[in-house]
């Protein structure tokens, strides 16, 4: 199993367990996450913590495929949240051996949940 592979298996391990602090562990400072079909942009450690901790509902991410390669990866995903199962895929890109930027896209119609945290918009 590549580094990049055991990265990105951790990163999606240690949100199921709630475990912030140890996923924050896998994120680089120069963090962005962008969801393009709402326009949601988060920057830094501490909001993207903040984005997953506070997402509503009980939820818990499945990974479905992994596939990664020197410093990318890309997970297609069940996202279980409450009653719903929905299909994520996200695009990884690593600096430094840590989690750079994540571009995370919906198959499905998605309309952001309201938030807890201040999400930019671009």
């Amino acid at each position: 199993m590549s580094s990049t592979h055991h990265l990105i298996t951790r990163h999606w391990a240690l949100a199921n367990a709630r475990d912030w602090p140890a996923f924050a562990s896998t994120l680089h400072p120069g963090i962005e996450y962008r969801v393009p079909q709402t326009r949601e942009l988060i920057r830094g450690i501490d909001a993207l913590v903040a984005f997953y901790a506070t997402y509503p509902g009980d939820w818990t991410v499945s990974i479905t495929r992994l596939i990664a390669d020197g410093d990318s990866a890309v997970t297609n995903t069940a996202f279980h949240v409450e009653q719903h199962t929905l299909t994520g895929i996200a695009f990884f890109t690593l600096k430094d051996g840590l989690i750079w930027r994540i571009e995370d896209w919906w198959p499905e119609d998605y309309s952001p949940p309201p938030r807890r945290v201040a999400v930019e918009r671009y």
